[in-house]
Protein backbone atom coordinates (compact mmCIF):
# COMPACT_ATOMS: atom_id res chain seq x y z
CA UNK A 1 0.00 0.00 0.00
CA UNK A 2 1.24 3.26 -1.36
CA UNK A 3 1.13 6.66 1.57
CA UNK A 4 -0.92 9.61 0.23
CA UNK A 5 0.69 11.94 -0.29
CA UNK A 6 -0.77 15.55 1.95
CA UNK A 7 -4.31 14.01 2.62
CA UNK A 8 -4.73 14.99 6.34
CA UNK A 9 -6.27 11.01 6.78
CA UNK A 10 -8.33 11.84 3.73
CA UNK A 11 -8.85 8.49 1.87
CA UNK A 12 -9.39 10.84 -0.99
CA UNK A 13 -8.58 14.78 -0.56
CA UNK A 14 -10.16 14.95 -4.38
CA UNK A 15 -13.49 14.73 -2.40
CA UNK A 16 -13.24 17.47 0.13
CA UNK A 17 -10.96 20.25 -0.77
CA UNK A 18 -14.40 22.12 -2.51
CA UNK A 19 -16.14 22.26 1.10
CA UNK A 20 -12.89 23.74 2.59
CA UNK A 21 -13.48 26.94 4.36
CA UNK A 22 -13.21 30.16 1.86
CA UNK A 23 -13.25 28.22 -1.36
CA UNK A 24 -16.59 29.93 -2.22
CA UNK A 25 -15.05 33.58 -1.63
CA UNK A 26 -12.33 32.84 -3.81
CA UNK A 27 -14.16 31.29 -6.77
CA UNK A 28 -16.45 34.41 -6.79
CA UNK A 29 -12.98 36.38 -6.41
CA UNK A 30 -11.60 34.37 -9.11
CA UNK A 31 -14.81 34.31 -11.60
CA UNK A 32 -14.80 38.45 -11.03
CA UNK A 33 -11.27 39.16 -11.75
CA UNK A 34 -11.62 37.33 -14.95
CA UNK A 35 -14.25 39.13 -15.91
CA UNK A 36 -12.76 42.71 -15.12
CA UNK A 37 -9.60 41.70 -16.88
CA UNK A 38 -11.95 40.93 -20.34
CA UNK A 39 -13.53 44.32 -19.36
CA UNK A 40 -10.28 45.92 -19.86
CA UNK A 41 -9.86 44.65 -23.13
CA UNK A 42 -9.71 47.45 -25.47
CA UNK A 43 -12.76 47.17 -27.87
CA UNK A 44 -14.99 44.40 -25.82
CA UNK A 45 -18.59 45.34 -25.50
CA UNK A 46 -20.07 44.56 -22.22
CA UNK A 47 -21.87 42.17 -23.55
CA UNK A 48 -19.31 40.15 -25.30
CA UNK A 49 -17.28 40.73 -22.11
CA UNK A 50 -20.07 38.89 -20.26
CA UNK A 51 -20.58 36.26 -22.71
CA UNK A 52 -17.01 35.80 -22.77
CA UNK A 53 -16.93 35.19 -19.06
CA UNK A 54 -19.68 32.87 -19.12
CA UNK A 55 -18.46 30.39 -22.03
CA UNK A 56 -14.82 30.79 -19.93
CA UNK A 57 -16.53 29.64 -16.87
CA UNK A 58 -18.72 26.65 -18.30
CA UNK A 59 -15.73 25.09 -20.67
CA UNK A 60 -13.54 25.39 -17.20
CA UNK A 61 -16.62 23.78 -15.50
CA UNK A 62 -17.06 20.95 -17.65
CA UNK A 63 -13.28 20.12 -18.14
CA UNK A 64 -12.31 20.43 -14.64
CA UNK A 65 -15.22 18.65 -13.18
CA UNK A 66 -16.89 16.83 -15.41
CA UNK A 67 -13.96 15.31 -17.80
CA UNK A 68 -10.74 14.77 -15.90
CA UNK A 69 -10.84 11.46 -13.67
CA UNK A 70 -9.18 10.40 -10.95
CA UNK A 71 -7.13 12.35 -8.33
CA UNK A 72 -3.45 13.73 -9.58
CA UNK A 73 -1.85 12.80 -6.13
CA UNK A 74 -2.93 9.07 -5.53
CA UNK A 75 -1.13 6.31 -7.12
CA UNK A 76 -3.14 4.01 -9.47
CA UNK A 77 -3.33 0.89 -7.47
CA UNK A 78 -4.35 3.28 -4.52
CA UNK A 79 -6.84 4.92 -6.32
CA UNK A 80 -10.25 3.48 -6.21
CA UNK A 81 -11.87 6.88 -7.64
CA UNK A 82 -9.77 7.06 -11.16
CA UNK A 83 -12.72 5.57 -12.75
CA UNK A 84 -15.04 8.83 -11.72
CA UNK A 85 -14.89 12.46 -12.74
CA UNK A 86 -13.94 15.13 -10.20
CA UNK A 87 -17.77 16.45 -9.53
CA UNK A 88 -18.68 12.69 -8.86
CA UNK A 89 -15.91 12.65 -6.79
CA UNK A 90 -17.19 15.48 -4.72
CA UNK A 91 -18.08 15.30 -0.95
CA UNK A 92 -17.71 10.85 -1.50
CA UNK A 93 -20.71 11.22 -4.13
CA UNK A 94 -23.67 12.27 -1.69
CA UNK A 95 -26.07 14.24 -3.83
CA UNK A 96 -27.34 17.71 -2.76
CA UNK A 97 -24.24 18.79 -0.42
CA UNK A 98 -24.20 22.24 0.08
CA UNK A 99 -21.14 22.21 -1.98
CA UNK A 100 -22.52 20.63 -4.82
CA UNK A 101 -26.05 23.10 -4.61
CA UNK A 102 -23.36 26.06 -5.06
CA UNK A 103 -21.29 24.64 -7.47
CA UNK A 104 -24.88 24.00 -9.42
CA UNK A 105 -26.37 27.20 -8.92
CA UNK A 106 -23.03 29.05 -9.60
CA UNK A 107 -23.54 28.56 -13.75
CA UNK A 108 -27.22 29.66 -13.65
CA UNK A 109 -26.46 33.26 -11.69
CA UNK A 110 -23.93 33.62 -14.04
CA UNK A 111 -26.18 32.83 -17.09
CA UNK A 112 -28.72 34.88 -15.58
CA UNK A 113 -26.53 38.18 -15.40
CA UNK A 114 -25.04 37.79 -18.60
CA UNK A 115 -28.53 37.62 -20.55
CA UNK A 116 -29.55 40.81 -18.26
CA UNK A 117 -26.32 42.73 -19.13
CA UNK A 118 -26.72 41.76 -22.68
CA UNK A 119 -30.17 42.37 -23.04
CA UNK A 120 -31.28 38.89 -24.25
CA UNK A 121 -29.02 39.77 -27.77
CA UNK A 122 -30.60 36.37 -29.75
CA UNK A 123 -26.83 35.47 -30.52
CA UNK A 124 -25.43 35.50 -26.61
CA UNK A 125 -28.30 33.82 -25.46
CA UNK A 126 -28.20 30.93 -27.76
CA UNK A 127 -24.26 30.58 -26.89
CA UNK A 128 -24.99 30.98 -23.60
CA UNK A 129 -27.70 28.79 -22.87
CA UNK A 130 -26.11 25.75 -24.83
CA UNK A 131 -23.08 26.18 -22.43
CA UNK A 132 -25.61 26.43 -19.68
CA UNK A 133 -27.25 23.05 -20.56
CA UNK A 134 -24.12 21.57 -21.51
CA UNK A 135 -22.35 22.29 -18.09
CA UNK A 136 -26.00 21.85 -15.88
CA UNK A 137 -26.87 18.21 -16.84
CA UNK A 138 -24.07 16.41 -15.85
CA UNK A 139 -24.36 17.95 -12.25
CA UNK A 140 -28.64 16.20 -11.79
CA UNK A 141 -28.25 13.20 -9.53
CA UNK A 142 -29.88 11.32 -12.39
CA UNK A 143 -26.58 11.64 -14.35
CA UNK A 144 -24.27 10.27 -11.28
CA UNK A 145 -22.36 7.91 -12.97
CA UNK A 146 -23.56 7.99 -16.36
CA UNK A 147 -21.41 8.16 -19.62
CA UNK A 148 -23.87 9.59 -22.37
CA UNK A 149 -22.94 8.02 -25.95
CA UNK A 150 -20.32 6.33 -23.80
CA UNK A 151 -18.26 9.44 -23.93
CA UNK A 152 -15.82 9.89 -20.88
CA UNK A 153 -16.14 6.55 -20.36
CA UNK A 154 -13.64 4.22 -18.27
CA UNK A 155 -12.04 2.13 -20.31
CA UNK A 156 -10.80 -1.07 -17.89
CA UNK A 157 -7.42 -2.16 -18.52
Amino acid sequence: MTSIAGGHGETNPNSSWLSARGFWLAYFLGLLFVHLLLLSVPFVTISVAWTATNLLHNVAHLYFLHIIKGAPWLSIENDGSRQWTHWEQIDDGVQLTPTRKFLTAVPIVLFLLTCLYTRNSTEHFIANFISLVVVTLPKLPQFHGVRLFNINKWAYR
